[in-house]
């Protein structure tokens, strides 16, 4: 063997021990023909993705502003607002230079110039308007208090209210929030809900028993909830407090929808639920059909 053919001996020698020594990798299993790749997760909103997020910290620093805390210091703003103080701080000053909020030096307040942010969004749905008169003569009529509230997550929001009397011991105005679980106007939004749509916003409710008639479960809820969307109204008979009992219908647009409840309350001392039930509901439902009759004219 010359020299030359021993070199090319040498050469494919190596290359069958490399083959022999390199690993085998085992081969992917294809992927089966009918297996679908994993859906995304959603993208958390942030900062400059449709997101402003000095504005929601904004919102969640006037949010902190309430009944139990009218007026706060700095130190107490950041802690219920999660923001370092110099975070608050900021907001707080910015609130101030627009008018939004009054401080003392120590304490902050908001002015009634917050006002003007609630009442834009009255004044931009034109069922109000439409409502109080007829919600005034209905509570002339049964000499009751009168009001109609929206859904806003689990809560009830009284945007319209004629009272005749004190009827809770908290007083209730424009902007007052109640549990939607326990109350007829909650449970009558609820119903314009499929099951289980109202069984996640009953279940995220922090629910508990606030008299000895109150409903906690959530598939009892669900079930009086059931009920109302069956009849068309719906009454609950002391389950916010003792000796208050309320009747709901729910006021439609012109698509069906269930755009607000309105509702009469009273006291069981001058008015028996089933009395309410007997000599008020009809002219419960005649106001709130006239009061829809109304929206869909306008919406035409």
């Amino acid at each position: 063997m010359d020299e030359t053919q021993t070199q090319l001996f040498d050469i494919r020698t190596q290359v069958r021990i490399m083959n022999f020594k390199r690993p085998k990798l085992p081969m992917a299993s294809p992927r089966p023909p009918t297996a679908k790749r994993r859906a995304e997760p959603p993208l958390t909103p942030s900062p400059g993705d449709s997101y402003v997020q000095s504005f929601a910290r904004g919102l969640k620093v006037i949010g902190c502003f309430c009944a139990e805390a009218p007026a706060q210091t700095l130190t107490e703003v950041a802690v219920r607002s999660g923001l370092s103080r110099a975070g608050a701080r900021r907001i707080l000053l910015t609130l101030q230079t627009l008018g939004y909020v009054h401080s003392d030096g120590r304490l902050f307040r908001l002015t009634p110039r917050m006002l003007d942010l609630g009442f834009a969004y009255l004044s931009s749905m034109p069922i109000w308007n439409l409502a109080e008169p007829a919600m005034q003569a209905l509570a002339a009529r049964v000499g009751e208090s009168c009001s109609a509230a929206v859904l806003e997550g689990s809560d009830i929001v009284y945007v319209m209210r004629v009272p005749t009397h004190k009827i809770l011991s908290i007083g209730l105005g424009v902007g007052s929030r109640l549990p939607a679980y326990c109350t007829s106007l909650g449970r009558m939004l609820l119903a314009d809900l499929d099951d289980e749509h109202a069984l996640e916003v009953i279940a995220s409710s922090p629910r508990r028993a606030l008299t000895r008639h109150t409903l906690t479960e959530p598939e009892e809820v669900l079930a009086r909830v059931r009920l109302a969307r069956r009849q068309g109204w719906c009454l609950v008979n002391q389950e916010l407090e003792e000796g208050l009992v309320s009747l709901a219908a729910p006021l439609r647009d012109r698509s069906g929808r269930a755009v607000a409840a309105l509702n009469i309350s009273g006291q069981v001392n001058r008015t028996s639920a089933r009395q309410m039930q007997e000599s008020m509901l009809p002219e419960l439902r005649q106001t709130a059909a006239t009061i829809s009759a109304l929206l869909s004219a306008k919406q035409a």
